[in-house]
């Protein structure tokens, strides 16, 4: 039952990486195609929850993926730091809604490669 729900978290997190690859895509031509620019760019520490090469891999190949950020190196952890990934943010208006998106982004991936709920994604 375990390895259908994790295909399943799997499958809507391929559907939601996907979907916000063309959401995002427009968002930038919009900005590059009319007058003014509304771009913020940022570049942003996120520490991560991931544990695995796996799990780190696959965060930032989705945050490169997406249009708008990109991920441009990791910090390993330390033992009183996480690991943590450097990501450039072009329409980050304020930092804690840039890290909230990365946060939404890498729970949904850890539902995809732990099979839980997000309640046991910080117990796992």
């Amino acid at each position: 039952m375990r390895r259908l729900r994790q295909l399943w978290y799997a499958v809507i997190y391929l559907v939601w990486l996907a979907w916000q690859v063309p959401v995002q895509s427009m968002k930038l031509a919009r900005d590059v195609l009319t007058p003014g620019l509304e771009v913020a760019p940022s570049i942003i520490e996120f520490p991560l929850r991931a544990r695995s090469t796996f799990e780190t891999a696959a965060i930032e190949s989705s945050i490169t993926i997406t249009p708008g950020t990109l991920t441009l190196g990791i910090a390993e952890a330390t033992p009183d730091h996480p690991r943590s990934l450097f990501v450039h943010f072009l329409y980050a208006h304020t930092h804690e809604g840039a890290i909230a998106e990365l946060e939404a982004m890498e729970t949904r991936l850890l539902r995809a490669t732990r099979g839980c709920s997000e309640e046991g994604i910080e117990e796992s």
